[in-house]
């Protein structure tokens, strides 16, 4: 599982001209899912995400997590994370989860994002979505589980 995080000041997921999700101040995270990925996956990643120190505390070190400042999570599914991009000059989708189970485990991930207490919004799984972020600092990770 791939989760690709930006620490946002605001963020929102634009579906057919209507905005499905929108958070302020939290993260934006892009999820790939892999074939190999399964609930432990997401119990990993959503740890990691969520207690993850990428906000500035009171000395201007990123030493505080979403947790701490009581940030909002905005959840995009992005499937071509999981690209494997080192041969030739277009990506390979074959790592990547089947629709399916993709969509089984951004759910999982969404489910249990709220049910740990997170103020969540996301995208729309599967849908031509237009996103729009400030990104702060800017500042991205990717995190690998």
């Amino acid at each position: 599982m791939i989760g690709l995080i930006q620490r946002v000041s605001h963020a929102q997921v634009v579906v057919a001209g209507e905005t499905v999700g929108a958070i302020k101040q939290g993260i934006l995270l892009l999820l790939g899912v892999e074939q190999q990925d399964n609930e432990q996956s997401v119990e990993k990643l959503l740890h990691k995400v969520s207690n993850y120190r990428i906000f500035t505390d009171e000395n201007g070190k990123m030493n505080l997590s979403l947790r701490d400042i009581q940030g909002e999570l905005l959840v995009v599914s992005q499937f071509t994370l999981a690209a494997d991009t080192k041969k030739g000059m277009r990506p390979s989708f074959s790592s990547a989860a089947t629709p399916a189970q993709a969509e089984a485990l951004y759910e999982a991930f969404v489910a249990q994002a709220k049910a740990s207490g997170l103020n969540v919004a996301t995208g729309r799984f599967g849908a031509d979505m237009q996103v729009s972020l400030c990104n702060d600092g800017p500042v991205t990770f990717q995190l690998q589980v």
